[in-house]
């Protein structure tokens, strides 16, 4: 049970860094912020002489504090670039299972997180075709014919690849979104000219369907159902902007589109 009982201020330390660590990697990676708070206490409170552990996360900001020895510590952590990546989601919430049942020292700990961190991502070309392959479906479900499946493939696995190269010049998800609505519909029109498919209007609800925000919008509502006002209210600003981005730049191609311009 040694490890179990923190001993001095540099093992705080390290503990608090750990469950910060954890924390952000959460809410980097698309996690709801209820979620990311519980597993942030968990941690600190997994050791006995540590009390009064309190954490609060926003969309860009994790604070946390902790008493030990009659002392208060606090830290803080600003956090950018939110993403999605439910597999890192998935082995912080093992990892940290492990670190409060099991004696996992603060440094193991922080070597495990490190692994995580480093946990590949799927490739690009399965991005791709995942991503294409939804889309292409969601065409076919909104009543989209053979051809307009075939079309939304071809368009969203562009557009897909498009984005993931844009992604490096880190501009944020309104621009990003912007970007892709127009691309999709600006190939979408492109390929019904060519006589590939037939439904502009169904090839480019399934060419955008990789962009809609739905992460965003459950996390929102999860939020705002367990409490967490400020957080849901932030994440549903963020959805409700993205659909607007996504609006914005099919609204573009299709007023050049109705103008004969395209």
């Amino acid at each position: 049970m040694d490890h179990f009982i923190i001993e001095n201020r540099n093992e705080v330390k390290k503990l608090m860094v750990l469950a910060l660590h954890a924390g952000e990697s959460m809410l980097k990676n698309g996690a709801e912020t209820y979620r990311v708070e519980d597993t942030m206490v968990r941690i600190c409170s997994s050791r006995e002489n540590i009390k009064n552990v309190d954490a609060f996360v926003t969309q860009t900001g994790i604070f946390i504090t902790l008493e030990y020895d009659g002392e208060i510590y606090s830290n803080f952590k600003r956090v950018k670039n939110i993403s999605i990546n439910l597999i890192k989601i998935n082995a912080i919430n093992e990892f940290s299972r492990r670190f409060v049942c099991t004696n996992i020292s603060i440094d193991e700990g922080l070597m495990t997180m490190k692994e995580i961190d480093n946990i590949r991502d799927y490739s690009r070309i399965t991005k791709a075709i995942s991503g294409a392959t939804s889309g292409a479906f969601f065409c076919v479900m909104f009543g989209g014919n053979l051809n307009d499946f075939i079309s939304s493939f071809a368009v969203s696995f562009i557009v897909i690849n498009i984005l993931m190269q844009i992604d490096r010049l880190k501009l944020t998800f309104f621009i990003d979104n912007f970007i892709g609505a127009f691309l999709a519909s600006l190939f979408a029109i492109i390929t019904v000219k060519m006589g590939i498919g037939d439904n502009l209007d169904m090839i480019i609800i399934g060419s955008i369907m990789y962009l809609v925000p739905g992460v965003a919008i459950t996390n929102a509502i999860r939020d705002t159902m367990s409490g967490d006002s400020l957080s849901g209210l932030s994440k549903g600003m963020e959805a409700i902007f993205s659909a607007l981005a996504i609006a914005f730049g099919v609204g573009v191609v299709l007023n050049f589109y109705m103008k004969g311009f395209v």
